[in-house]
């Protein structure tokens, strides 16, 4: 008997089951080769613990709904593992991973996620375990290296795109108008809040602060106050990962040393009306970024089930210890193909914003928008019930 397990891990986007949906349609082609197809509940600890289920089990309907489902299906962890893996908890892995006749291993996820995949693949070696593992590549930063994008950034920037460009016309209705501060997620990295360059013209923001530059707050005070005399009104976009002084201390902080950074909308606001006397308004876009059905991007969710069935293939061909990666070909039309790169040079690696996507504070590229334009293309047509979204509910029953 050979089984397969799929893991998903950290933060959720709106395609990562899409990943998912793409597995599980492609191993259920192979009954030869793959007898259980199962979720792990919770991420890597599903795995530890032994908590996992069997997709085949649940509703098909729920099955479909992957597609339009945001969140991670199979729930999600940001655990990290240790790096001696002669530690206790890789034994259990070894343990689960016999119990459950365990042939092929995906991991979905991001940065950190693919220094979990490698760390299994290294265990797999050198325990010579006849076991595959690939990495699935997720993450609404789009931070990862090795490819063109992540699964996930291109349907959050679009959610990102028509929400600011929703909120600038909100903000120019009132004969007294106030400095909108847009926060958005990406923390070391900016191309999530470059997003915000795509907004059209009638509702571009006036300045956009990246990670990648140096925020001054002396001269952030000076363009607010130009700008409120200049147009009465201002749309500022800023990535939650921006350097300034702020008190952090009490900030969460989750097992891979990341602090949370969300709040840095809410300092600034506070600075501009206790400095220049200028009335604010603060969004912080937060988890909608990434949760959101409704403003999917067909190329987003069409790569994710491609990926996701690619990676079946590459582990039934005998591939591991790798992550398929999206190699673009061109523009116009958008081309990209598909390869696999080690898990060794993705894990932990961050790729952030190049400097020739970046013009100055008011503007990207030419080449950013460029580069992103094509991966928002299309819409989805949502399944809803009663006027509700139908989104999928599984039960995860726990295999014994």
């Amino acid at each position: 008997m050979k089984n397969m397990v799929y893991i998903q891990s950290g933060g959720p986007t709106s395609v990562i089951n899409s990943s998912l949906y793409g597995a599980f349609k492609e191993a259920v082609r192979h009954p030869d080769l793959i007898d259980h197809i199962y979720g792990s509940i919770n991420g890597i600890e599903g795995l530890i613990e032994g908590k996992l289920f069997d997709l085949r089990e649940e509703d098909p309907h729920d099955i479909e709904l992957l597609i339009q489902t945001p969140g991670a299906a199979l729930g999600t962890t940001r655990r990290k593992l240790p790096k001696d893996i002669k530690d206790p908890v890789y034994m259990q892995i070894v343990h689960n991973l016999m119990k459950f006749s365990i042939k092929y291993v995906f991991i979905n996820g991001g940065n950190d996620s693919m220094d979990t995949c490698n760390k299994i693949a290294q265990l797999c070696d050198e325990m010579n375990l006849d076991i595959q593992v690939i990495g699935v590549p997720k993450t609404i930063d789009n931070d990862l290296a090795c490819t063109d994008h992540t699964l996930g950034y291109a349907s959050a920037a679009k959610a990102v795109i028509n929400s600011i460009y929703a909120i600038s016309k909100d903000a120019l209705c009132y004969k007294e108008g106030k400095i909108h501060i847009v926060e958005v997620m990406g923390r070391n990295a900016g191309w999530l809040t470059a997003a915000s360059d795509l907004v059209p013209e009638d509702g571009h923001p006036d300045l956009i602060y990246l990670p990648e530059n140096k925020f001054d707050v002396e001269e952030f005070l000076k363009d607010i106050k130009d700008i409120k005399e200049r147009k009465g009104y201002g749309i500022v976009v800023i990535s939650e990962g921006i350097k300034f002084e702020r008190d952090t201390k009490n900030a969460a902080v989750d097992s891979f040393g990341h602090v949370q950074l969300a709040g840095a909308c809410t300092e600034l606001a506070r600075i501009i009306e206790s400095r220049l006397g200028i009335k604010t308004r603060v969004v912080e876009l937060s988890l909608l970024q990434r949760a959101n059905p409704f403003l999917l991007s067909r190329n987003d969710r069409d790569e994710a089930i491609e990926v996701g069935e690619r990676s079946v293939t590459a582990a039934l061909e005998g591939k591991t210890g790798q992550m398929v990666v999206m190699k673009r070909v061109s523009n116009e039309p958008y081309i990209a193909r598909f390869e696999l790169v080690p898990l060794g040079d993705v894990a932990n690696a961050e790729q952030t914003l190049p400097k020739e996507f970046m013009q100055d504070k008011t503007r990207m590229s030419d080449a950013f928008r460029a580069y992103l334009k094509p991966l928002i293309q299309g819409n989805i047509h949502l399944i809803y019930k009663d006027g509700i979204v139908e989104l999928t509910n599984f039960k995860k029953k726990v295999i014994k």
